[in-house]
């Protein structure tokens, strides 16, 4: 057991590190990646006493296990989850003392998708490009975790912070998300945009980090000429050749060649970052 790190005893389906993200690369074609649910990862940091952009655990559904090679504090943050140290149950979205050699379990989330793990000090893996964060489009950054991999840790910056504050609202009966129209709007007929805000849509089992995709009705193209590569951001609603919405999240590639009918403003995307399958999905549209 290595004293300055935790080594992973359950991996979880897919756990990843995740800091803020790398910025100023998409002209090499490296998304921004970083933590989907980027407020529970700034509140973990903060309630452990790290700065907000240090490297933590990101997991999906099924949480994950490590075992603390010292004396730390640790925080879960994000989808609700059951958090146990050495067996014993400990506190949620609260600091909590993990003696050296104990092991700190985060179930499977009780509602949402993704939990975030922040330790005192921080993930400390080599930075790639400015970040510590794993991008599974490109495979920059850490390899999601395996058991039995070993993770740094950095030294604590400062004390931990209690709130009373409510960390989690609970999960919305349905993802409302506004969409900005452009800039390829006018590549779709008047009944796809009445079909965008009106048509019922779901959460896609094929979501993933880097592009929140829908069930539902299928927009119809007004222009059906090919699309050269154009630049994307974070939050584009791209329309792939099935007429779905497809929201691109974290980890989405720079350039697209397919139609970007609006963007979600960023502020809205935590929410996408905890929908799970089959979750209704409502589009709204703003000026």
């Amino acid at each position: 057991m290595n004293h300055g790190a935790l080594d992973v005893v359950r991996a979880g389906a897919l756990t990843t590190v995740q800091d803020l993200g790398r910025y100023g690369h998409a002209a090499l074609g490296v998304a921004r990646s970083g933590a989907l649910d980027r407020p529970a990862h700034r509140l973990a940091n903060r309630l452990a006493g790290n700065p907000a952009g240090a490297a933590g655990l990101e997991t999906t559904l099924t949480g994950v296990a490590v075992r603390a090679g010292r004396a730390l504090t640790a925080v879960v943050t994000g989808a609700p989850a059951a958090v146990r140290v050495d067996g014993r149950p400990a506190a949620w979205a609260e600091p909590v003392h993990v003696p050296a050699g104990a092991v700190l379990d985060i179930g499977p989330a009780a509602s949402g998708v993704r939990s975030y793990l922040a330790v005192a000090g921080g993930v400390a893996v080599p930075e790639v490009l400015g970040s510590r964060s794993a991008d599974l489009l490109s495979g920059l950054g850490p390899a999601p975790l395996q058991d039995g991999d070993v993770l740094p840790l950095g030294e604590p910056a400062g004390p931990p912070v209690h709130t009373d504050l409510p960390p989690w609202q609970g999960p919305p009966g349905e993802l409302v998300l506004p969409v900005m129209l452009g800039p390829r709007d006018d590549w779709f007929t008047p009944a796809a945009l009445r079909t965008l805000v009106a048509g019922h849509y779901a959460v896609s089992p094929r979501s993933n980090r880097i592009a929140l995709r829908t069930t539902g009705p299928a927009l119809e193209r007004a222009v059906r000429r090919e699309l050269p590569s154009e630049g994307m951001v974070v939050g584009a609603v791209q329309v792939p050749p099935d007429g779905r919405p497809v929201l691109f999240l974290a980890d989405s590639p720079t350039t697209g060649g397919y139609p970007v009918i609006g963007v979600v403003p960023e502020r809205h995307l935590a929410a996408a970052a905890q929908a799970v399958p089959g979750l209704p999905v409502r589009f709204t549209l703003v000026r």
